[in-house]
């Protein structure tokens, strides 16, 4: 499916990109949740000796858990028309720490945050998509004005890359489902973006690597231009859904051509 193209794209006013999948490819990092544990089991033996109790081997075993939890609950939440996201809160109080004594759930409601981010940072490493500084540099030439919608437990995590990278700024805006209260498919994510923009959905491009978050949203929002991007789990779908859309392809490289065949002859 690679490369396909269900009908011509107008040239888009602004291009709004996912994160993982498309500006980056994600890997799993070996012993995160052993790093983690080790983390929480600290937080735990400094503030009380009751929850201490909890040993680093269940602690392990519960967030190993709590992302089994977690990835059912996003593949159910790309059912509703207005989905939220799940606060920093409820994944540790309750996906993590359900049966925990309450001072030990209690302390790590209160680190939720930082917990949320210290994970994202420890479980994978990122690496800058193949052709993205050529399609960011292409979109500047175009006056085209990128921006970033993506789900994201902590998108601090994000931030934390971009900013290593000396990437933020090449960003017009950056809608994290976290800093918003809302998911995708909800297509009020694409739209926060698009009224950032000052253009209407119709007039943007949307690309991200999965079918039931990212083309469903790009459907209901109205885009005008809908785009998969292929990456590791795009295929696997959670259930059937008969969502076609605008553009597949394989990797930023592959946007580049689709954008730079779009806007042929626009200069800023």
């Amino acid at each position: 499916m690679t490369g396909t193209l269900a009908r011509k794209l107008a040239a888009p006013k602004a291009l709004l990109l996912d994160f993982g999948g498309v500006i980056v490819a994600t890997t799993h990092l070996p012993g995160w949740r052993e790093r983690l544990a080790l983390h929480v089991h600290g937080l735990l033996v400094q503030a009380s000796a009751q929850a201490s109790e909890l040993s680093v081997e269940q602690i392990t075993d519960d967030i190993k858990a709590a992302g089994i939890a977690d990835s059912h609950w996003k593949d159910a939440m790309s059912r509703p028309l207005a989905p939220r996201e799940l606060r920093h809160e409820e994944f540790w109080g309750d996906f993590v720490a359900g049966d925990w004594p309450q001072q030990a759930q209690d302390i790590v409601v209160t680190e939720a945050y930082d917990l949320c981010r210290k994970m994202g940072n420890w479980k994978s490493e990122r690496v800058l998509r193949n052709g993205m500084l050529e399609l960011l540099d292409a979109a500047d030439a175009a006056g085209v004005p990128v921006g970033i919608v993506s789900n994201a437990l902590c998108g601090r995590v994000h931030l934390d890359f971009l900013d290593a990278h000396g990437l933020t700024d090449r960003f017009a805006t950056i809608i994290h489902s976290d800093e918003v209260k809302l998911r995708k498919p909800n297509p009020e994510m694409i739209w926060l973006a698009t009224r950032a923009l000052g253009v209407e959905a119709g007039e943007a491009w949307y690309v991200g690597d999965n079918f039931d978050r990212d083309v469903l949203c790009g459907k209901r929002a109205g885009i005008g231009g809908n785009v998969l991007m292929e990456a590791k789990g795009t295929y696997d779908l959670p259930y059937e859904l008969k969502l076609k859309p605008d553009a597949i392809v394989a990797d930023p490289v592959g946007l580049l051509a689709l954008f730079t065949e779009a806007t042929r002859g626009i200069a800023a």
